[in-house]
């Protein structure tokens, strides 16, 4: 699957069409005023809902999923209030509708009027939206095939193009994803911009290449590591992942995360790099606990004295922040998928701080730099570190970003349609000029004349015919 080859919001005929499209409005609430506490996912969706609009759309039918209601209505994940402020924010009316599928819906989608902008109830109040709940005493239970195929056909009678703009969701094969059988499939600009730079990245990607990856495991991230080690030079390896590979050389890392299976691929994962010619990074200094909490006792431990008993290692140490940040600093991609510490905790966030402002010095300096979604997303955000605007791209899906890295087909992608190759047309033949024409024709004279020179015989007869058109010419005339 490449990914640069699916079609876009741009490619698509809008004009007077009613535009379904798929967004990600799962916006968090505040518990105690049950008012939304960040609107970033609704404004993110604004601009593919601007252009259709400004593109002559009849009509954008916006569909959602919000929390994890397991199939069942929820009013406290009722996407209303989201209609609302998405109305604030367009500065324009926008339809709330009650359900997402049936007769009633169908009906409200089928003449809309010009311009409307109509969001559709919590696809996840219906099980066969991912295919799977739980029913009313908490057992797991499968949608009935049937069903879904139903769901599906009322999904696809609510317009005449499909967009999705939800790449959060691009991993999983639900029905808003893979379901609706309309002809045109194309990616909003949030969809495409994830695929152009996850696409320029992994498909040709700019060199030297350094995928940074942190987060817990080693068994977790196995398959990326293996995939990334076919595209990458250099790989950086910190994070709580980093004290099982330090382990398996011989490192006591006192209470610190230890993955048992992942050890045991730590050999096979070696010999790849060896094989690839990769350079694998990992820390040789800890920032260690004397507990996993803000206020812990903490102090800077080397290799070579590992980390006490009891303690525990929450982030990489000074010297091996700089000496990450310095290989960063050599990238013309970066590719940054988990933490290089605790961040939460001001006292264990140096690590991932330090290189953090390495990607930031690598973005000034031309390189291309993506952030892979989840907590290393969390880390960009204001709250943190605040570089959402001075990396290249800060990716909104922690699962999908991480399932393409890991080399996988993401259905939601796959169901897009392929962009039309559009063909060169061929240049017309140019007509000769007048005076190129006299030129050809005086040539062709001369030509002639230098025959009739060299033959006699051609000379008399021409002469004869030239005669007898004469000849014929005055008895008609006569």
């Amino acid at each position: 699957m490449s990914l640069l080859s699916k079609a876009s919001l741009e490619d698509a005929a809008l004009e007077g069409k009613r535009v379904l499209m798929r967004v990600d409005f799962n916006v968090p609430f505040d518990k105690a005023s049950g008012e939304i506490s960040n609107d970033q996912r609704i404004v993110a969706a604004l601009p593919s809902i601007k252009f259709a609009l400004e593109k002559g759309a009849k009509a954008v039918v916006l569909m959602s999923h919000l929390g994890r209601p397991d199939g069942k209505p929820s009013e406290k994940l009722s996407l209303k209030p989201v209609a609302k402020r998405l109305g604030e924010l367009l500065k324009r009316d926008v339809t709330f509708l009650d359900d997402c599928v049936g007769e009633k819906v169908e009906q409200a989608c089928a003449s809309p009027a010009d311009g409307s902008v109509i969001l559709l109830e919590n696809l996840r109040f219906h099980i066969e939206e991912e295919g799977k709940g739980k029913d009313q005493d908490g057992n797991k239970i499968k949608a009935d095939s049937a069903a879904v195929e139903s769901f599906r056909a009322s999904l696809t009678k609510l317009g005449d193009v499909y967009v999705n703009d939800a790449f959060g969701t691009a991993h999983r094969a639900h029905s808003s994803m893979v379901g609706v059988q309309l002809e045109a499939r194309v990616g909003g600009f949030l969809m495409k911009k994830e695929l152009d730079y996850f696409g320029a990245a992994l498909q040709n990607p700019a060199r030297p290449f350094v995928s940074v990856l942190g987060g817990a495991k080693v068994e977790d991230k196995l398959k990326l590591i293996m995939n990334m080690l076919d595209i990458v030079n250099i790989m950086v390896i910190g994070g709580g992942m980093a004290f099982t590979f330090k382990k398996v050389a011989g490192m006591d890392i006192g209470s610190s995360l230890f993955d048992e299976p992942g050890a045991e691929l730590i050999p096979k994962i070696m010999e790849k790099a060896k094989a690839k010619g990769v350079e694998i990074y990992l820390p040789d200094d800890f920032v260690a606990a004397s507990k996993f909490g803000a206020d812990a006792e903490y102090k800077v431990v080397s290799e070579k004295d590992g980390v006490p008993e009891g303690w525990m290692g929450l982030d990489i140490g000074p010297e091996s922040a700089k000496r990450f940040a310095d290989v960063v600093k050599s990238a013309k991609l970066v590719v940054w998928n988990g933490p290089m510490g605790v961040f939460e905790f001001p006292n264990f966030a140096k690590g991932t701080k330090t290189v953090m402002d390495a990607v930031v010095d690598a973005t000034t300096s031309g390189a291309t730099t993506i952030i892979g979604g989840g907590d290393t997303a969390t880390c960009c955000t204001p709250e943190y570190f605040d570089t959402e605007e001075k990396v290249s791209h800060v990716s909104t899906g922690g699962g999908a970003s991480l399932a393409l890295l890991e080399g996988q087909e993401l259905p939601g992608v796959a169901a897009l349609s392929e962009k039309k190759v559009r063909e060169t047309p061929k240049p017309a033949t140019k007509a000769p000029s007048v005076a190129s024409a006299s030129r050809t024709a005086q040539k062709k004279a001369k030509g002639f004349l230098a025959t009739l020179e060299a033959n006699p015989v051609a000379t008399a007869g021409v002469v004869a015919l030239g005669l007898a058109l004469v000849t014929l010419a005055l008895t008609r005339n006569n």
